[in-house]
């Protein structure tokens, strides 16, 4: 008796998504379901393109299918992706982002800015559209480290009012104040200035649809924080930190802010940079100059997920000061280009199961 498209999706009705903890077929995340002969195709929608239980996903389809179905099927499955978001289509700043993510850290040092880059690069690099706003106005460090100093971003006249479009780099949409001031100009401006100039980032400018947007925060806890957290439905924040007690102090103040009453960003997680030295020609050596998991306690300290670590490996420094992110150039450093992968999939899968918490019938809405 032929195999039916019906008896296919009945037994992906047993498989999971182990984030969310629903069948893929209650998810939608099944379609396109055709049979003939003696192999099976379909399409399998996941909630982000940096999934990383891919694989998972993939075998457990098609055990499902060979113990429920027949074990003798030949099972091609076309991996899609619709990045979930619960922020409503009507919302009036950045109507067509689906997630909002902070970079934060409580102190300055410890490599916030070159996780941010890396962050949205390797997001991009997996397939999401991906946007990256240098809300550190007094001091940016996105041009340089995109290769894009000196450059300044179009401003399109529409409808009688001026809309800044912002720069590309590396697969990414970028804009920074280092992109409109001279880079030798101190920005000496009081905190309306400052909050004026972060508002005219995302009401002014022509974002365009994006999955993810990576706002890279200033150190400390201020202006910037509180109108990021009350200007833009933030869909979390991740706090980058090293492992010495120094750093870590700081990094509480920064959680503890997130989770004040008037500001309430849930943390995604904790990044623990600078983590060990790892020598590129000894790559199996790792030398703890900070401390040893630092950003791992912190995590279980404060109940949230640990993200990862990233080693001090020269080609990471270098990447910065060239203008050539580390995620992308430094490919041929298994460690580097693991270290930016397992990052940028961990975000996306926490991000993930945030939204499909909080309202999980809007996981697969899609914003026009």
């Amino acid at each position: 008796m032929a195999t039916t498209s019906e008896e296919i999706i009945n037994a992906l009705r047993f498989v999971n998504d182990p984030d969310i903890k629903k069948d893929l077929v209650t998810l939608n995340m099944i379609s396109e379901v055709e049979v003939i002969n003696n192999s099976v195709r379909f399409k399998l929608t996941l909630t982000t393109p940096a999934c990383p239980l891919k694989e998972k996903i993939k075998k457990d389809c098609i055990e499902a299918i060979h113990e429920r179905v027949n074990k003798d099927l030949q099972i091609e499955i076309q991996f899609d992706s619709n990045v979930t978001t619960v922020r409503k289509e009507n919302v009036n700043v950045l109507p067509s982002v689906k997630n909002i993510i902070c970079v934060a850290s409580g102190k300055g040092g410890v490599g916030k800015s070159t996780v941010a880059v890396n962050l949205a690069v390797s997001l991009a690099r997996k397939g999401a559209k991906v946007g990256l706003i240098d809300a550190d106005i007094y001091g940016p460090s996105i041009p340089v480290m995109l290769g894009l100093k000196g450059k300044k971003p179009e401003v399109r006249l529409i409808k009688d009012k001026h809309y800044m479009v912002p720069m590309e780099a590396e697969g990414i949409k970028v804009l920074s104040i280092g992109l409109l001031v001279d880079d030798r100009q101190a920005i000496v401006w009081r905190g309306p200035m400052v909050t004026s100039a972060l508002r005219q980032f995302v009401t002014d400018c022509i974002w365009g649809k994006l999955d993810y947007l990576i706002v890279d925060m200033p150190p400390g806890t201020g202006d910037i924080h509180i109108t990021v957290a009350q200007t833009l439905n933030v869909t979390g924040a991740v706090i980058v930190t090293t492992p010495q007690e120094v750093a870590l102090a700081d990094a509480r103040k920064a959680i503890a802010m997130f989770r004040l009453e008037n500001i309430n960003v849930p943390v995604l997680g904790i990044i623990e940079n600078m983590a060990y030295f790892t020598p590129e020609e000894l790559p199996n050596n790792k030398y703890f100059l900070f401390g040893k998991d630092g950003g791992k306690q912190l995590a279980e300290e404060y109940e949230v997920p640990f993200i990862g670590q990233i080693p001090i490996v020269q080609s990471i420094r270098e990447g910065g000061d060239n203008g050539k992110p580390a995620s992308t150039y430094a490919r041929e450093n298994e460690i580097v280009a693991n270290a930016f992968d397992e990052i940028a999939a961990n975000v996306a899968q926490q991000v993930a199961i945030k939204n499909a918490n909080l309202q999980p019938e809007q996981t697969h809405t899609v914003l026009a």
